[in-house]
Parts: structure tokens; C-alpha cells; sequence
């Protein structure tokens, strides 16, 4: 992503509603986790300037966050987290080092999305988590997307697939943003670039309270515009061996 954008897209994470949604369905996702241990450390893929790094941080986790853009990683180490500048597809750290790891909407910007989810097995101890997030359905496909230089949407079966070729087993799949989807549909079809500018401060507090909603009302079954998924590195065996489990 270009170092402009990742500046922009840092500048407005903490009050934007998406940004802020995303942060807030991570923390339900590591509370859910046992809680870590002193010394425990967390890796978040694709930081950028670490918005979602701090919610590791936040939850006892000794956080990381590696991006491939030295402008992201100076970012983050302004705000006072570490950082490291990492290709995903092959990551300067040690195996099994690492008890979650986070890749929030970073797997849709490469080619070779299998590779970076067999080095988020490789970095995971045995039994550690991967948190991961992609945006949903080629059908939603739009110059958004084109905007923010990804190379594809995916679908439930798309998504497990790649995540369990790459080593790890899934926990659990659903999708996010589901109450605004025929909006996001309607927006895009008629040219609409990005969904990621600042918007007027009534209109985000009312689409923070629509997606919102969504973690109290049965709809994470029900097509969206993201998908979050939650799985872990098995115990036994090399992490690709996973492969032939099933999603769960």
C-alpha cells in the first residue's frame, strides 16, 4: 500500500466506525482466549501503524507488530509499540514462538495468500491462535478494492481452504458487517471508491451502531462484507499436516 495511504488510513482508525468495529470484535476474540501468561507474545501481520496492535497490548499479550512498509513501521514505533519491517510471506522470526497471531485484512493484498498463512503456522506454538480477518464476496468486488490494491474477496469454503492448506485448523468462520451489506453494495455499484473516508460524525456514530448491533442479533451466519475467522496450530505433527483436517 502506498506510504500515503497508510498514513491516511492511520490517521483516521481511531474514530472511524469500521476501524473501530474490527478493534472491538478482535478484543471479544482474545478475551475468549486464556488469559496470557507474563512474557506471552503476540504477533499482528500487516500492522500497518498498529491500531490493532495496541488491542494485543491492551489484553496482557507482548506484542508485535510486523508490516513490509517502513513507513507503517515507523508508525508504530512512534506510538510506542514494537515493530518490526517483514515480508508475510517470510517472516524474520523464530518457529513456534508466538500464542496468537493476528493477519487483519492483509491476506486479500497478496498473491500467494497460502504461503503467509503456512508462516503464521510456522511462527504459532502448538496450540496457539490465529485471528484473521478478509474482506467478503467477489460478487462485492468494486474500484474500493481496486483502490486498496487487493487482489481478491473471498467466500466461507475459499477462506477455510487456504487456512488449513496453509497448516492451521479452523475454530470458527462467520461474517461481519451483514446489516449494511446491501448498502455497501448499492455504493459500490454506482463507482464509489473508498468506504474508508472520513465521514460526516453523525453518519459514523450511526454506522458504528449498526455494525454494533451485529454482536447481539444471530446474523453471523448470513452473508456480509467481511469474514473473520478464528483457528489454532495442532499439537502434534508438522504444522502442514493440518491440511487434511476438516473446517469445523
Amino acid at each position: 500500500m502506498d506510504p500515503s495511504e497508510i498514513r491516511r488510513l492511520t490517521e483516521q482508525e481511531d474514530r472511524h466506525w469500521w476501524f473501530r468495529e474490527r478493534r472491538a470484535r478482535l478484543a471479544r476474540e482474545l478475551r475468549r482466549l486464556p488469559r496470557p501468561r507474563a512474557g506471552d507474545r503476540a504477533l499482528d501481520v500487516g500492522a500497518a501503524g498498529g491500531g490493532n496492535t495496541r488491542v494485543l497490548a491492551a489484553h496482557g499479550w507482548r506484542a508485535l507488530a510486523a508490516d513490509l512498509s517502513p513507513e507503517a513501521v515507523a508508525i508504530a514505533r512512534s506510538r510506542g509499540l514494537s515493530a518490526v519491517r517483514a515480508d508475510a510471506r517470510e517472516l524474520p522470526l523464530p518457529s513456534g514462538a508466538f500464542g496468537v497471531v493476528t493477519a487483519l485484512d492483509l491476506l486479500e493484498h497478496v498473491d500467494d495468500d497460502e504461503r503467509v498463512v503456512r508462516e503464521i503456522a510456522r511462527v504459532l506454538r502448538p496450540g496457539g491462535t490465529a485471528l484473521i480477518s478478509v474482506p467478503c464476496d467477489m460478487a462485492l468486488w468494486s474500484a474500493h478494492d481496486e483502490a486498496l490494491w487487493h487482489v481478491r474477496r473471498y467466500d466461507r469454503a475459499g477462506l477455510g481452504a487456504v487456512v488449513e492448506r496453509g497448516g492451521l485448523v479452523v475454530d470458527r468462520l462467520w461474517s461481519w458487517n451483514v446489516l449494511l451489506r446491501p448498502v455497501v453494495r448499492w455504493r459500490r455499484g454506482r463507482g464509489g471508491r473508498d468506504d474508508l473516508g472520513p465521514p460526516h460524525p453523525l453518519v459514523n456514530a450511526a454506522l458504528g451502531a449498526v455494525v454494533g448491533a451485529e454482536r447481539y442479533l444471530p446474523v453471523a451466519s448470513l452473508p456480509g462484507v467481511s469474514l473473520m475467522l478464528r483457528a489454532h496450530r495442532p499439537h502434534r505433527g508438522n504444522p502442514g499436516d493440518a491440511a487434511a483436517a476438516g473446517t469445523g
